[in-house]
């Protein structure tokens, strides 16, 4: 068996079709997937109404699943729950809702989990009721932003390194963790070039969680981050997608960012799981991060 792939934009993104994720998958057709991600950033798989056992067991594939944060409505579960129905009793949560407040940030470009220690490797999304109207995802290019650059722009990021941290990206939303939650979530740093291991091409980690440059004035770290994420999110290098039921797509969280769409969360429901795989190479790459002399 072989996948079919049929690339959607000049730039990065696929659909795969040919393959069942429902059943357990031959080492040789999860390497293609694994390869064709690597190549395209962003897989859309129709027609694949997944449960949660057959999610958790097709994204372990990838590597360790991580756990979800307190405020998620899915919380210290393998789900990120990205959903306006209530877990217990599936009725609508209603708009002031702490639960909905939290997700507002998610309208917010970002790469899922860049303000942990170990950042994400990818994620699966799977659409298990989605609204009529509204509620798309859009994804945009980090590596088409990073090879946008002149040479002498990305000679001066090469080696850069940037803080990430959720207590900033969710504040811009006006959300306010709790104390304890925050203090467990402390700001960690990556490079902001990221390379990846199989292609050899280059991508860079932004996004709403990336708070400043280290060693940068706060100026130029906020003009060099913004820049870098127009560039991601310019038309050509951007792609949205209009969920369907049963639809699973899996993005690169190295090499692409996202964010979700309004739709009429007072009367239609919508309900996605997503499970996020962490990247233990990273660490094992680059060990501890060393201290940064600050500006």
């Amino acid at each position: 068996m072989s996948l079919n792939i049929t690339a959607l934009t000049p730039v990065f993104c696929a659909e795969v079709s040919g393959v069942d994720l429902r059943l357990p998958l031959e080492d040789a057709i999860f390497d293609e997937i694994r390869e064709v991600l690597d190549a395209y950033s962003i897989l859309i798989i129709p027609g694949e109404p997944l449960d949660d056992d057959q999610q958790v067991a097709f994204s372990e594939r990838f590597g360790p699943l991580e756990r979800t944060l307190g405020a998620n409505p899915a919380s210290g579960t393998a789900f990120a729950r990205q959903s306006n129905l209530d877990m217990k009793s599936g009725d609508i949560i209603p708009t002031d809702d702490k639960r909905m407040h939290y997700q507002q940030a998610n309208m917010l470009w970002h790469a899922d989990s860049s303000y942990k220690p170990m950042p994400s490797l990818c994620s699966v999304l799977s659409a298990r009721e989605v609204p009529p109207d509204g509620g798309a995802t859009e994804f945009a290019s980090t590596r088409a932003a990073y090879e946008s650059l002149s040479d002498a722009a990305k000679s001066k990021i090469d080696d850069a390194v940037v803080e990430h941290d959720i207590v900033y990206s969710r504040g811009l939303v006006g959300f306010e963790f709790p104390k304890e939650i925050g203090d467990a979530n402390p700001p960690a740093r990556h490079p902001l070039v990221q390379t990846n291991p199989v292609t050899g091409r280059k991508s860079v980690l932004i996004g709403a969680h990336a708070k400043r440059i280290i060693g940068w004035s706060d100026d130029e770290s906020r003009a060099m981050l913004d820049d870098l994420l127009e560039r991601a999110a310019a038309p050509e290098n951007a792609y949205s997608h209009a969920w369907r039921n049963g639809d699973v797509v899996i993005w690169d969280n190295r090499a692409a960012l996202h964010r979700a769409t309004p739709y009429d969360h007072t009367r239609h429901r919508r309900l996605m799981q997503r499970t996020t795989i962490g990247n233990p190479a990273v660490i094992e790459t680059y060990g501890a991060y060393p201290a940064i002399a600050e500006a």
